[in-house]
């Protein structure tokens, strides 16, 4: 028996308080991420995932998300000598975590193991990682995106493409022949023109060849102590892509300074900043004039993790609601047996469902590349589903939140850190509206991805009759770009919530399905969650998501 002891002895028992949830597996207790993975043609990297799974709910790993959240990282400009040192100190869990997280593959599983499925095993090691520390996956992602663009530079790519794919986390601030491990940044954006890229007033001078010198700054800079950094300047051909080391070939500092850590509401582990470089070393990747067509290749891919963060952040939020309401009871009954806590569980389980095969589809099509259908769908679905699930994040840890009572808005509790970290992915890599006009442009310019999306939710035509009718509905909408501009948002929802339930018809669960089908594609009771209609097994549907452990 448990007492809360005071100077005069116990005052009262400890009860009705669940137990904690760890040291359990986060992978075997998800089941629509183990029929994914098997479905998706992710079996063979099972083994993988359920390891990192087993490794990631452990109490002491748990305790490293928060240790890395709750330490701040601290900018250090200057040596106790005066030299310029530019160095960011991190709390040690955030280097235990990186280095699990890149052991584990996930910033190079599918060019290390270019097999099928290999996007979808990665998928979901990210997306178990995520569950447990967020922030520290935004090197991570930069990491594993900048593959392709650096495939674009030679000879110099040889070198950082082999120290990139090695597989090791190194964290030393050093020149990259000293090192066994490398990590790549991202820097676009400016004071003066934030999303607007082709404001950039950053300019670059040719030295000879591929290298030039950069003079200039970056208004955002995340993860400043990574390896190098893929950055736009303005060169004599126009805005270009370039390379830009933290240290110069010659093993000295390159010109490239931070100016400041920026102060954010959350992804608190992750260090973002602002720089300026002066006359610092870069190469060239791809052509003068070209450098939006070369690092959007990369913006692509941080896009899709982009989604698989937020499904993760939701995942860990329905976690944490089925265990308490399991646990927990009111008025002389478990929360979980209650009608109205089921309506509401079961509707933030269903909005994990979606998400997670919307995303889990975007990962197969990436495995299937030489098909230009999946290379189309790639194209659209990344800018819906980014849009959709992103924003959809924030609203459904709200109310998980609130299922927990005040327990759920204390910082012992993980879901404060995980309502802070939700907006940031909607607002980085692009907002809403820019994932709105990027859908416009995507259809405008090559009409075959419209055609390739409506293909995909013709498939699923018969598993429900309340999915007929919605794609019935969709009819022309994607084709119609009159005021597309103006109406992009209500298209991005329609387009988003059409293929979640089709990749739900799909996965084959009767229950979900028709929760899915007569909860979001025909006239909603109500506007938050908890307004499932009558006759849905919600128990079933919490089930099938919650952590049975404890």
């Amino acid at each position: 028996m448990n007492h809360l002891t005071g100077p005069d002895g116990a005052t009262h028992e400890v009860f009705n308080q669940p137990p904690a949830l760890e040291n359990h597996n986060l992978f075997d207790t998800d089941v629509p991420l183990r029929e994914l993975l098997a479905r998706e043609g992710g079996r063979w990297g099972e083994e993988r995932v359920r390891h990192l799974g087993a490794t990631l709910g452990q109490r002491d790993w748990i305790a490293r998300g928060f240790q890395a959240n709750e330490q701040a990282p601290k900018f250090h400009s200057h040596d106790r000598f005066g030299h310029r040192i530019d160095q960011v100190e991190y709390h040690p869990a955030y280097h235990e975590l990186l280095s699990l997280a890149v052991d584990s593959g996930l910033p190079t599983l599918p060019w290390t193991h270019p097999q099928p499925g290999a996007h979808v095993v990665r998928m979901a090691l990210s997306y178990l990682y995520s569950q447990v520390e967020a922030g520290s996956g935004c090197p991570l992602t930069m990491t594993f995106a900048a593959v392709p663009p650096l495939r674009k530079l030679s000879p110099q790519a040889g070198q950082w493409l082999q120290k990139l794919l090695h597989g090791c986390y190194d964290p030393t601030n050093a020149p990259i022949a000293q090192k066994q491990g490398i990590t790549i940044g991202m820097a676009m954006t400016e004071k003066q023109g934030g999303t607007d890229v082709r404001a950039n007033t950053s300019r670059a001078d040719e030295v000879e060849g591929e290298l030039y010198r950069l003079t200039g700054h970056k208004w955002f800079c995340s993860a400043p102590m990574c390896d190098a950094f893929l950055v736009l300047a303005q060169a004599q051909g126009g805005l270009t892509c370039f390379l830009m080391p933290r240290w110069s070939p010659d093993g000295s500092k390159n010109a490239l300074q931070i100016q400041r850590l920026k102060e954010k509401m959350g992804n608190r582990s992750n260090a973002s900043s602002e720089i300026e470089f002066r006359d610092a070393l870069a190469w060239r990747l791809g052509e003068e004039g070209r450098g939006v067509a070369t690092i959007i290749e990369m913006v692509a891919l941080t896009r899709y993790d982009c989604m698989i963060g937020s499904t993760a952040l939701m995942r860990q939020a329905v976690a944490q609601v089925t265990h308490h309401i399991a646990h927990r009871s009111v008025l002389g009954k478990r929360l979980i047996d209650q009608p109205l806590m089921q309506n509401v569980a079961a509707d933030l389980c269903l909005e994990v469902e979606g998400a997670l095969a919307m995303t889990c589809r975007v990962a197969r099509a990436l495995d299937n590349q030489a098909s230009e259908a999946e290379r189309l769908l790639v194209r659209i679905t990344t800018a819906v589903g980014k849009y959709w699930i992103c924003k959809r994040a924030t609203s459904q840890i709200g109310e998980a939140q609130e299922c927990l009572g005040g327990a759920g808005y204390v910082e012992e509790s993980i879901l404060p850190r995980l309502y802070r970290e939700a907006p940031v992915n909607s607002i980085w890599e692009g907002s809403g509206n820019v994932q709105c006009l990027d859908l416009l442009r995507a259809i405008s310019r090559t009409p075959a991805v419209a055609e390739v999306f409506m293909e995909e939710l013709g498939q699923a035509r018969g598993g429900h009759r309340l999915y007929d009718a919605y794609l019935d509905r969709l009819g022309t909408l994607v084709t119609d770009l009159g005021d597309m501009e103006y109406r992009g948002r209500a298209v991005m929802e329609r387009l988003a919530l059409g293929f979640q339930g089709a990749q739900l018809i799909r996965a084959g669960n009767e229950n979900v399905v028709d929760a899915f089908c007569r909860s979001r594609l025909q006239e909603r009771l109500g506007y938050c969650f908890g307004n499932l209609p009558s006759g849905i097994d919600c128990r079933a549907i919490i089930e099938r998501a919650r952590p049975h452990s404890g």
